[in-house]
């Protein structure tokens, strides 16, 4: 068990030493592509997985790795002395500079094992595109159109790189373009140029020397007659002066006499015009007084009719105001008695207690009233009863409506008898009987 236990720890650290050693971490400008047992991943900055790996050694079964290692930043392939021929077959030679970038590190990883394979093909690809475009056309083009010719290079090469997964930065640059071995060419056409140009320049210096030699005798020529024409015009202008003066004096003496005659017009227009003038002010003045006494006369009556419309008003307010007094003075007891009336009508206890209390306020009155005319009544109770208070008791039916009854049937039944007939003739009763008066008794 110890010897078990001993065995898995070393293996532990020895997975942490190796763990330790073997973990990588891509750097900014280059990017990994690892290839496993079953699958390639790239690994650097801006990658899906990262830029953070196990480098497990590939002689490490099932977990073993290869790296292949990649430029991420541009970097440059320049093509220096590479000899080319022209449409005519004339030899040279050029420097050609071109930049690229890897866009896909995949695609690159399956072409070349390194940067300097990568640099290698890409340079057998730009020499092809290179000696394709400058064959096309002539030497004399060439040495002038050189930027043309760097944007027709960048394009032929454009999807060639795609199939190594690069692209170019920029356009590629005709940097120089010179002779070849036993060739003066380029020499030659250099010193054609230069020829024409110094041509040029001696012709443009003897055009500008003829023209200034031109212009010196023209402006003497131009002085001169100048010269002369000034001294015409300046006995011109003096025969005209003298002219101009006599005409000015006798143009003067009139025009005196008739400014002094515009003049004279003018006082008089202008005495004209301030008499209409001071007629049309005094008019308007008199106007404006006459329209000031319209216009406070209208305001003086408006302001008294307002006056008494106002005082109208005033009046009326008050009355309505104290009619609504008085008539909410009338009304108060009367809405008092409906509310009263609407909460007695909602409230049946209170209904009760109110007929209750009317009740012996009524028995008492009642009670009060039978009792002076028991006094004042010349009555004597006979009571046949057992107790005194149950003839008392008859004797109040007297007063109730079943005890008049039976005293009106009683009256009757006794006027009915001789006895009775003299008996209620003594108190002024007449009974009538076939509408002829009772006979007296006999005593």
């Amino acid at each position: 068990m110890l010897f078990i236990g001993g065995a898995v720890l070393a293996l532990v650290i020895l997975t942490i030493v190796f763990s330790v050693a073997w973990r990588t971490v891509v750097s900014t400008d280059r990017v990994h592509i690892v290839q496993g047992s079953k699958k390639t991943i790239s690994y650097g900055t801006g990658q899906p997985a990262g830029n953070v790996y196990w480098k497990i050694p590939s002689w490490v079964p099932f977990f073993g790795v290869t790296v292949r290692v990649l430029p991420v930043s541009n970097f440059d392939l320049t093509l220096k002395d590479y000899e080319a021929y022209d449409k005519d077959r004339v030899p040279f030679k050029v420097d050609i500079t071109s930049f690229f970038r890897i866009a896909d590190t995949g695609v690159a990883a399956q072409r070349v094992a390194n940067l300097d394979d990568l640099r290698e093909q890409l340079k057998q690809i730009v020499q092809g595109a290179v000696r394709k475009i400058l064959a096309s056309d002539v030497i004399d083009s060439i040495m002038v159109e050189r930027a043309k010719f760097g944007h027709l290079f960048t394009e032929e090469v454009g999807e060639q790189l795609k199939q190594w997964g690069v692209e170019s930065v920029k356009s590629m640059e005709l940097m120089d373009i010179r002779d070849g071995e036993g060739s003066k060419v380029v020499t030659n056409i250099m010193a054609k140029k230069i020829s024409h140009i110094a041509m040029q320049s001696r012709i443009e210096v003897a055009q500008n020397d003829q023209s200034a030699e031109v212009a010196e005798i023209t402006a003497k020529q131009t002085v001169k007659i100048r010269q002369q024409e000034a001294d015409q015009a300046v006995g011109q202008r003096t025969a005209e002066k003298d002219r101009e003066v006599g005409i000015a004096q006798q143009q003067a003496d009139q025009k005196v006499l008739g400014e002094k005659k515009t003049t004279k017009t003018a006082e008089m227009e202008v005495r004209q015009v301030e008499e209409v003038r001071t007629a049309e002010i005094e008019k308007q003045r008199q106007i404006v007084a006459a329209e000031q006494t319209k216009q406070t006369t209208i305001l003086q009556a408006e302001g008294q009719l307002e006056a008494k419309k106002r005082e109208a008003e005033g009046k009326k307010v008050v009355g309505e105001a104290e009619g609504a007094a008085e008539q909410a003075k009338l009304m108060a007891p009367v809405n008092s008695q409906i509310s009263l009336a609407k909460e007695i009508g909602q409230n049946a206890g209170y209904q009760n207690y109110l007929a209750m209390v009317k009740a012996i306020e009524a028995y008492l009155t009642v009670g009060s009233k039978q009792a002076d005319a028991l006094q004042k009544a010349d009555v004597k109770v006979i009571a046949n009863t057992g107790r005194p208070i149950d003839g008392v008791k008859n004797v109040m039916d007297l007063f109730t409506s079943k005890g008049g009854t039976n005293v009106a049937a009683m009256v009757e039944a006794f006027a009915q008898t001789p006895l009775g007939q003299a008996t209620l003739k003594k108190f002024g009763v007449v009974a009538a009987a076939d509408d002829a008066p009772a006979e007296e008794p006999e005593a």
